[in-house]
């Protein structure tokens, strides 16, 4: 198959357009397969949306890492489809042919790592850390997808070495780079664990100014299967009865969308 684009064609601007968090929105910004895709993906259908792009993976090294990465994302929210995700990542690494989709790839690699031993499925935190060290090493300068590795690179410094510092540095980077790019969506999730960092830092003014950023930004882009995460983390800096009304929304959309993310389920209130 060709790597030309057109109408009926995902985009190739890079390795994974949206996988940073750029839903299509924009008319004639995008094919009808990436706005499909976007659509399944904001709904926690990662499976139909990566079938979407099967076709086009066989062939095209950034469709290959788009596929794999709406995978990951499916492993972070379920803690379920580990082997179809690195199963896809292989094809996307064995098909990249250079250093800009190697970077991207190796990205994808990272995050798997990472949520695997997050997660509590396997530790596999030196192979996140290398991963993502190979991904620096290969992405160009102006690359796209640095935002996304700055943000990831966080989330290791945070939840695996317990260096908050480092991690409020790279979220910091990951979010003017996102800002820069127009990725609402990185910024959300930017938001949200800078205000984390925040809320530990005992700064419950800059926490409570995070989450309702990140909150306000997963609304306007209907990235439903964010919200309740969202909803969930304003709710403890939010005053009664808000914390209460939040804390009862995000239960709402967690049992509306079968119970994911999965790691939720112990913060939220059972159903009345």
């Amino acid at each position: 198959m060709p790597r030309t684009e057109g109408p009926d064609r995902p985009r190739s601007d890079g390795p994974f357009p949206e996988f940073g968090g750029r839903p299509p929105t924009e008319p004639g910004a995008a094919s009808p397969v990436d706005g499909a895709v976007w659509r399944l993906r904001s709904r926690g259908c990662w499976e139909d949306a990566a079938a979407l792009l099967e076709e086009y993976a066989a062939t095209d090294p950034g469709a290959a890492v788009r596929r794999a990465a709406l995978l990951v994302e499916r492993c972070m929210f379920t803690a379920d489809g580990w082997a179809p995700a690195e199963e896809a990542l292989r094809a996307a690494e064995a098909l990249a042919s250079g250093d800009e989709e190697r970077g991207a790839a190796a990205c994808e690699r990272g995050q798997l790592a990472y949520a695997a031993t997050v997660l509590g499925v396997r530790d596999r935190a030196d192979e996140a850390r290398a991963a993502l060290g190979r991904a620096a090493a290969l992405l160009p300068p102006d690359s796209r997808v640095r935002a996304t590795l700055d943000y990831r690179r966080g989330l290791l410094a945070e939840h695996l070495s317990e260096t908050p510092q480092s991690a409020r540095a790279a979220y910091r980077r990951a979010h003017t780079a996102a800002a820069s790019h127009g990725d609402a969506l990185l910024c959300s999730f930017t938001w949200r664990h800078l205000a984390g960092l925040a809320l530990r830092a005992e700064e419950p003014a800059e926490a409570r100014h995070g989450f309702r950023e990140s909150l306000r930004l997963r609304e306007e882009l209907g990235f439903l299967i964010g919200m309740a995460p969202a909803l969930t983390a304003l709710a403890d800096v939010e005053p009664e009865p808000e914390a209460t009304r939040l804390r009862e929304e995000a239960a709402r959309l967690f049992r509306l969308l079968g119970g994911v993310p999965t790691w939720l389920a112990g913060q939220l209130p059972a159903a009345a």
